[in-house]
């Protein structure tokens, strides 16, 4: 027997026309989009569908947006047969994982995700912060460059250790961006700025 584990996606992963072919293609998949909607009170399929960019990538938008795309696809691959016996989220898609299970209700996810977004984005306003990922660096070197580029109001640390290979760093942004360009200088094979609109998991 083949066993499956479904891995839900966080903060980055959102892009403009996420969900159409779903809302187009399945009326189950439109109305949770509608549903969340209501609980938003905005039409969020247009803006999944349509943009801008600028606004999708907003915390408070882009958290119920990514739990809809997870929600609506896992819908679809449940309508072909596909399923998983273990679900797993990173960072935000643990809500993912959890309406997926049962464990939580579609609308109320929906509605917290938003308010979480809204507190993150209060704590640390749009233009402050940023997060990139760094391939091809080893983690003590990541933590090299950020300790000489830190200031006690220019921070910039490791959030994430996605694999050996790719490091997520969050804090300030000129801290963010600083340390993407000396991480090109010592051998890092990509350094990307990732579209999120604050410095997740960092200590700000």
């Amino acid at each position: 027997m083949v066993k499956t584990v479904f891995l839900f996606p966080g903060q980055g992963s959102q892009f403009v026309g996420m969900g159409k072919e779903f809302y187009d293609e399945d009326a189950g998949c439109r109305e949770l989009f509608e549903e969340a909607s209501d609980v938003l009170g905005m039409d969020i399929a247009r803006l999944c569908f349509n943009g801008p960019e600028e606004d999708l990538k907003l915390t408070a938008n882009t958290q119920p947006a990514l739990l809809i795309h997870s929600t609506v696809a896992l819908k679809r691959l449940r309508e072909h047969g596909i399923d998983f016996m273990l679900a797993a989220g990173h960072s935000l898609g643990e809500y993912s994982a959890l309406v997926s299970t049962g464990a939580l209700k579609f609308s109320d996810a929906v509605r917290l995700v938003r308010q979480r977004g809204t507190f993150m984005q209060e704590a640390v306003p749009v233009g402050v912060g940023a997060m990139a990922a760094l391939i091809g660096l080893a983690h003590d070197k990541v933590q090299e460059l950020c300790d000489a580029v830190t200031r006690t109001d220019n921070l910039v640390q490791p959030a994430n250790l996605n694999s050996p290979e790719q490091i997520v760093i969050a804090g300030h942004k000129a801290a963010v961006e600083t340390v993407c360009a000396e991480a090109k200088t010592a051998g890092a094979k990509r350094a990307v700025l990732l579209p999120v609109s604050a410095p997740f998991h960092s200590s700000l």
